[in-house]
């Protein structure tokens, strides 16, 4: 587990570092000058103590773009000023912490923040055990990729890379192979690409558009794509 403290101010991040280090000594916690430093991180923090009032890119702002990276980082405001409390619902802030808060209060977010992402990685866990997964060789290693993560494949220049929401994955295969994998939620609207209709956010006769990347559709296949496109939907109303 990984906690952050983004904030310009240097006396705060290191109070708050003190603060957290109370109850949790041994975690990693890292600190961030602001939100742009947060967004570069090589590994983003589970946990993350944002200041809003940030010079540039404020807190609310920052938020909204992590929220692009990752949906459950556990976000925790912290500011002068009640005023953008209901603004920090609309980013799925865990809580609001305004300045000077009381050391109780503190020590009960902090706590209640750290208990929710245990029980995430647990309940993580148990759902990867049931949700059904590709393995590919990239680069020598083995990795594991959960079939509900995988936005679109693509092949380009004789490998195939797959695009999730966090990374793009190249690896040597064809596409054909990958296609019998993947089952019935996703579509093969090209010959070049592979699509997860879960998603798609439009589409027209010449490409699908996603929630992250687009895919091209050719023109033969593109009745057959509205037909399969219908029935996955009615199929997911049912579950």
């Amino acid at each position: 587990m990984q906690i952050g403290i983004c904030d310009d101010q240097k006396e705060i991040r290191e109070m708050i570092i003190e603060k957290v280090k109370e109850f949790y000594p041994t975690q990693d916690i890292r600190a961030y000058k602001s939100g742009q430093e947060v967004l570069n991180a090589s590994y983003l923090p589970d946990i993350l103590f944002l200041d809003i009032k940030m010079p540039e890119m404020n807190g609310l702002e920052t938020a909204k773009e992590l929220r692009k990276l990752n949906q459950q980082m556990i976000i925790i405001f912290v500011t002068v000023t009640k005023d953008y409390v209901f603004q920090s619902f609309d980013v799925g802030a865990f809580h609001y912490l305004v300045k000077p808060w009381k050391e109780e209060k503190f020590a009960e977010v902090l706590k209640n923040a750290v208990r929710q992402f245990q029980e995430r990685k647990i309940k993580s866990i148990d759902r990867k055990k049931e949700v059904p997964s590709l393995i590919v060789t990239a680069k020598g290693k083995h990795i594991t990729i959960p079939l509900e993560d995988i936005i679109y494949a693509e092949v380009f220049n004789r490998k195939i890379i797959i695009h999730t929401m966090k990374e793009d994955i190249e690896y040597y295969g064809k596409m054909k192979e990958l296609e019998k994998k993947v089952g019935d939620d996703f579509y093969r609207s090209h010959r070049a690409y592979l699509i997860n209709f879960n998603f798609i956010t439009r589409y027209d006769a010449k490409m699908i558009y996603l929630k992250k990347g687009q895919a091209l559709i050719a023109k033969q296949t593109y009745q057959d794509f509205v037909k399969c496109y219908l029935r996955y939907n009615q199929r997911k109303g049912r579950e």
